[in-house]
């Protein structure tokens, strides 16, 4: 799969942008704030219909204009397809396939597929659960789209659920509608409950399928590392059954959301479910102390903590590559974050992928293995180097 041309409408920086594209390793040379990352984060939009670099649509839409469009026609098994979609902040976005309209936008998800390493990645380790929920989250939807409809639906239910939680919490302090309140908050604990135990059950396997992919790629890019000093383990919220299956998992969401039922009335929030849950990350500290792990939060060194992120991002990348699609991958000024060694086994290892693209500064950034096709980015035009 490779993306063989770019076009952009009032995208971030761009009015216009049309850049052709192909196979192997593309880099786009140039200061910072030239729109370079703009390039490659447009892709990445495609793939998932969300930015690496921001949580809203609003900031990439050019200042002055209404709406952006990304279109790109994208080769998969020797046939060509056109995907477009139109960013409409505040409004829905639109999505078309061949010119021809989709019903609803996220039905474009998961036809592109890409792996963005980025300084931001950092945050997987240091970063809030929230961070480390949105990589299997999104690593989820690309493996399986229609799962981009199931956590819309867990969002919504969240949202509806905390709004009763409040006032429901108030009318316990005093209003006369609280029974109205519970009795509507019941209806909302069952669609937490299915939604999230549909969530859950497939986080639990993709950490599972995962985990072996971790430990393989951190042995790779951490010096003197073996593939079992890394590890990956799901935190839930609840105590998990023996039983993983979705019927138990709902009925264990149900069974805790009612054991904390005056909690969550006494905050006005959900304290239950998925999305209070987190990816633990932790590293072996050497066959001398006992086997014993430590988080990798609070403790790993700065080099160890880039290991360990990229290790997350390699482990994406091969388990999506054992799917049977080699996704595109995006480098977006990475090197410039990593020492010498660290570049040159990163260069490496996915010099081989169908498609890589790769922003930086300066040239010397980019390593030998990855030598190919350059544009230069700078005063708002994208020019192929000669």
């Amino acid at each position: 799969m490779y993306v063989s041309h770019l076009t952009l409408h009032d995208f971030r920086s761009y009015a216009t942008a049309d850049v052709p594209l192909g196979p192997g390793v593309t880099a786009f040379i140039g200061r910072n704030g030239q729109g370079k990352t703009n390039l490659v984060e447009a892709i990445d939009y495609l793939s998932r219909l969300a930015s690496h670099r921001v949580a809203t649509d609003a900031p990439l839409v050019r200042a002055g204009a209404d709406q952006a469009i990304i279109r790109a026609s994208v080769v998969r098994d020797g046939r060509t397809a056109m995907l477009e979609v139109e960013l409409n902040p505040g409004r829905s976005n639109r999505a078309r396939i061949n010119k021809s309209p989709l019903p609803r936008a996220r039905e474009l998800i998961g036809l592109v597929r890409t792996v963005v390493f980025s300084p931001e990645d950092l945050t997987l380790v240091k970063g809030d659960p929230s961070e480390r929920r949105r990589f299997l989250d999104d690593l989820l939807v690309l493996r399986t789209p229609r799962l981009a409809g199931v956590r819309a639906d867990y969002d919504r239910v969240l949202r509806q659920r905390n709004s009763l939680l409040k006032t429901a919490g108030a009318a316990r302090r005093g209003s006369s509608s609280q029974e109205s309140a519970l009795s509507t908050l019941g209806v909302w604990d069952a669609h937490l409950a299915r939604t999230g135990a549909e969530l859950l059950a497939e986080r639990l396997a993709l950490v599972d399928q995962l985990r072996p992919y971790v430990g393989k790629a951190y042995e790779t890019v951490a010096r003197g590392a073996s593939r079992d000093d890394a590890e990956i383990d799901y935190k839930s919220s609840l105590d998990l059954p023996a039983q993983l299956d979705r019927s138990t998992l709902t009925d264990a969401l149900l069974t805790e959301v009612e054991r904390r039922r005056n909690d969550e009335l006494d905050r006005g929030v959900s304290l239950v479910g998925p999305h209070r849950d987190d990816l633990l990350l932790s590293l072996g500290l050497g066959p001398d102390v006992d086997g014993t792990r430590l988080p990798v939060k609070g403790y790993a060194s700065h080099g160890e903590s880039w290991s360990f992120a990229l290790a997350l991002r390699l482990a994406s990348y091969d388990l999506l590559r054992a799917d049977g699609d080699d996704p595109i991958l995006i480098l977006d000024d990475v090197f410039a974050e990593l020492d010498t060694d660290r570049r040159g086994q990163l260069a490496d290892l996915v010099a081989d992928a169908e498609q890589v693209l790769v922003t930086a500064a300066v040239a010397a950034d980019v390593p030998e293995a990855l030598a190919g096709v350059r544009y230069v980015v700078g005063n708002g035009e994208v020019r192929r180097e000669t």
